[in-house]
């Protein structure tokens, strides 16, 4: 049997983003803190929530499109559709999302896992998945 690369965990998602200060606002509604940037080639900012999550905003869209290519498109191309993230507490995100003014796009929808999520998306369409476990709290 063939062993694996030694992975560990996810180190950031990359959000290519349009617009810095609007992301950092909206993701910073969601207690992402800005840490430093832009930096490097692409140029790229980066931010971490206090849980660990890392994005990376990859800040070369040429616009923010209402029309998410992966998501919202009859065709269906390969490629990533959105991030889940772990919510400990739905009644608490919900009440976090309407205080902060972040429409849910979708749900709360349980799963037969017994996981109940909502969708939002950010400003430049990306979809966000917040994911409560069962056995999550």
């Amino acid at each position: 049997m063939k062993r694996g690369a030694p992975i560990t965990g996810i180190d950031h998602t990359g959000i290519r983003v349009k617009d810095l200060d609007r992301s950092r606002e909206f993701y910073g509604r969601l207690g992402f803190e800005f840490l430093e940037g832009p930096v490097g080639p692409e140029p790229v900012a980066i931010l971490r929530h206090p849980s660990g999550v890392v994005l990376n905003f990859i800040l070369n869209a040429r616009e923010a499109s209402p029309v998410n290519i992966l998501m919202d498109v009859e065709e269906k191309h390969a490629g990533y559709t959105h991030i889940a993230l772990a919510v400990s507490d739905m009644a608490a995100t919900l009440t976090v999302l309407e205080d902060a003014g972040i429409e849910i796009r979708e749900g709360p929808v349980t799963f037969p896992t017994g996981h109940t999520a909502v969708f939002i998306r950010d400003p430049d369409g990306t979809v966000i998945e917040l994911n409560h476990a069962p056995d999550a709290g």
